[in-house]
C-alpha cells in the first residue's frame, strides 16, 4: 500500500491506499443532471495512463501521426495535453488539503476539474488534485502527477484473490440500480429505477471489441441477459448475410470455452486488471468484462435485492417480489463505445470507419 505526499512540502495527502484498475466508467458523462456516486473504492487508487485534464486540443490541431503515437486510430472531438499518470481516488481518502475558491468555476451542480487543480496542500499551499462532483460525473479526486508522489507504507504487502477466490465470494454487479436526480416533477432529489450506468459503461467497452472480432460478420452471443446487452446492436451494426461468429462466456467455475468458439466474454481481474485466460491456448478472441458484470451474467441471481431495514437472520431468505425490469431497452454507453474503439487498431479498416462515421445518426434513434 501506499500513501501520496506533497512534492513541494512532503505533508500526506492521503490515507493508505492499494493500486486497482482503472474502472471503465472512469469517464463516462450520465444522462444529465444526474448525481452519481463516488467512482473509487475506499482504499484504493488507480492510475489514467493517457493525458488527461486541461488543456485541450482539437483534433484538427493535432498531427495524424502523433494521434497514432498515442494509440488513437480514428479522429476524436478533442485530445488532452495534460500530464500522463493522474492518479484518481475517492474523495474520502484525501488528508490535508483544502479547496481552492478561484478555481471553481465552469460548473453546473458541483465541481468539474475544468479550471485545472482545485485543491491545495494545506501545508505548502501547492496545487495539488481536483474534485469533481458535478452532476452526470462519477465523485472523485485526480491528484495530479506532478505534484504528488508515492510512498509505500510498511508492512501492508497483500496477495492480489486467486480466480477461486473471487468465485467464492461471487460479488456481481447488479445489472439495474436506483439512479439520482438533482431536480425532477417536484423541488429535490427524485429517483427511479434504471439500467446501471456501470454496466452501460462496461458494454460500450465491450461492444467495441466485439466488432473488431466480428471481422465484419455477424456475431451471437448467448440468450438471456447477455443477449439483451448485445445482440441488439450487433445485429443493427454488422450485416446479417455471412457466416457467424460465435461469442460464449468463459471464466472461472465455469465449463471450459468449445473448441469452435470464435470470442470469448472473459471477466477481468477486480485488483490485477489481467483478464481471464483459458487453461489451454486458443485463437479466440477476448473480450473483457468487469468481473462484477461477468459474473451477474454467468451466475444470475433470481431478482435483484429491494431496500430494507433491519439485518435478516443467518439462513432466512427475503421473499420479497422482484424489482421491476427497467421499461427501456438497454443501451451501452455511447461515450465509453467510441473512446475504445478509436484506441484498437481494427478501426482503421473501412467498414469499422465507415460504423464509426455513423455513430451519431445511431445514438439519436436509440441505439446507444
Amino acid at each position: 500500500m501506499f500513501v501520496f505526499v506533497c512534492t513541494g512540502c512532503g505533508a500526506e495527502l492521503t490515507a493508505p491506499l492499494s493500486q486497482v484498475p482503472l474502472p471503465v466508467h472512469t469517464h463516462q458523462k450520465y444522462g444529465n443532471g444526474i448525481q452519481l456516486p463516488v467512482l473509487m473504492e475506499p482504499g484504493t487508487f488507480a492510475v489514467e495512463p493517457e493525458p488527461w485534464g486541461p488543456p485541450w486540443r482539437r483534433w484538427e490541431e493535432i498531427d495524424p501521426a502523433e494521434a497514432a503515437a498515442r494509440g488513437i486510430h480514428a479522429p476524436v472531438h478533442t485530445l488532452s495535453d495534460g500530464a500522463p499518470g493522474t492518479i484518481v481516488i475517492a474523495p474520502g481518502d484525501v488528508r490535508g488539503t483544502r479547496l481552492i475558491p478561484e478555481r471553481a468555476g465552469g460548473y453546473c451542480c458541483g465541481l468539474d476539474g475544468a479550471d485545472g487543480p482545485n485543491m491545495a496542500c494545506e501545508a505548502c499551499g501547492l496545487p495539488v488534485a481536483s474534485r469533481i462532483d458535478d452532476c452526470s460525473l462519477w465523485q472523485a479526486v485526480w491528484l495530479a502527477p506532478d505534484a504528488v508522489r508515492r510512498q509505500p507504507v510498511e508492512g501492508t504487502d497483500a496477495v492480489p484473490l486467486s480466480w477461486a477466490e473471487l468465485t467464492a465470494e461471487g460479488r456481481g454487479t447488479p445489472p439495474f440500480e436506483p439512479i439520482t436526480a438533482w431536480e425532477g416533477p417536484r423541488l429535490g432529489l427524485y429517483h427511479w429505477w434504471s439500467w446501471s450506468p456501470r454496466w452501460e459503461a462496461a458494454a460500450g467497452r465491450a461492444l467495441a471489441h466485439l466488432l473488431v472480432a466480428s471481422e465484419g460478420r455477424p456475431v451471437t452471443v448467448p440468450v438471456g441477459l447477455t443477449a439483451e446487452v448485445f445482440q441488439r446492436v450487433l445485429d443493427t451494426l454488422l450485416p446479417a448475410d455471412a457466416p457467424k461468429r460465435r461469442a460464449v462466456l468463459a471464466g472461472p467455475g465455469w465449463p471450459a470455452p468449445d473448441a469452435d468458439a470464435d470470442i470469448l466474454l472473459v471477466p477481468v481481474h477486480p485488483q490485477t486488471g489481467e483478464s481471464w485466460t483459458p487453461a489451454e491456448a486458443t485463437s479466440a478472441y477476448p473480450v473483457p468484462l468487469p468481473f462484477g458484470v461477468w459474473w451477474w451474467l454467468a451466475f444470475p441471481e433470481p431478482h435483484l435485492p429491494a431496500p430494507a431495514s433491519g439485518v435478516m437472520p443467518d439462513g432466512v431468505l427475503r421473499d420479497d417480489p422482484p424489482l421491476p425490469h427497467p421499461y427501456s431497452l438497454f443501451q451501452a454507453d455511447w461515450g465509453v463505445f467510441r473512446r475504445t474503439l478509436v484506441r484498437l487498431p481494427g478501426v482503421r479498416s473501412p467498414w469499422m470507419r465507415e460504423i464509426l462515421e455513423s455513430l451519431t445518426p445511431y445514438a439519436r434513434a436509440g441505439l446507444f
